[in-house]
């Protein structure tokens, strides 16, 4: 039984190489053919091209012709463009944008659309931060804490003013009275005399 299935899958796997290998060859070839159709298609002019693929000059069509058959694979691109061209041209619509077309910017990349462009995204993490921070928001209105109370603040104590003690005022010296003799500065002061008096007995 095990065999059967070895031999099965044997025979799935040798077509599968035989269709990959044929579906390699038709590609080749096919590039080859566009490789050469395309030289061919160089060295003849536009006029020629028309002529062997049975289509009018795309500059002599207007507004309600029929410009399908130039979107055929088989129809060179240069006269494919030309075509669109006259199509553009032709059509009021197409020819004359308002600016509100969604699709007329340059999508080919996306962080280069709007200059100077901020993202929340993050290689690896997504928009989690984005996500956390608005969580956290509304975790925040739902339970709202009590703002602290203010702390009043000390006064700083008043420096106290600088109390100067009065120097005591030197006791000037005693003016010696009723001296006899004079005194130099230098000298020292006579000792201070007291005045007597006398009275004599009245009779």
């Amino acid at each position: 039984m095990m065999g059967a299935d070895f031999w099965s899958r044997r025979r799935a796997a040798v077509r599968a190489e035989a269709e990959a290998e044929v579906a390699e060859a038709a590609r080749i070839a096919e590039v080859q053919a566009e490789t050469l159709r395309a030289k061919t298609e160089a060295e003849k002019t536009d006029e020629e091209l028309l002529i062997e693929l049975g289509l009018p000059d795309p500059d002599s069509l207007k507004a309600g012709d029929d410009f399908t058959a130039f979107m055929s694979r088989a129809v060179p691109a240069r006269l494919r463009n030309r075509a669109l061209r006259k199509l553009w041209v032709s059509n009021p619509v197409l020819a004359n944008l308002d600016g509100l077309v969604d699709h007329a910017e340059d999508y080919t990349d996306v962080a280069t659309v709007m200059p100077d462009m901020k993202t929340a995204y993050q290689v690896g993490k997504g928009m989690l931060a984005h996500v956390q921070e608005l969580a956290r928001q509304a975790e925040a209105l739902a339970n709202p804490q009590p703002a602290p109370e203010p702390v009043a603040e000390e006064p700083a104590p008043e420096e106290a003013p600088e109390m100067i003690a009065d120097a005591p005022e030197a006791e000037a010296p005693a003016t010696p009275a009723f001296t006899d003799t004079p005194q130099d500065d230098d000298a020292q002061p006579m000792p201070r005399r007291h005045m007597r008096f006398v009275f004599a007995d009245s009779h």
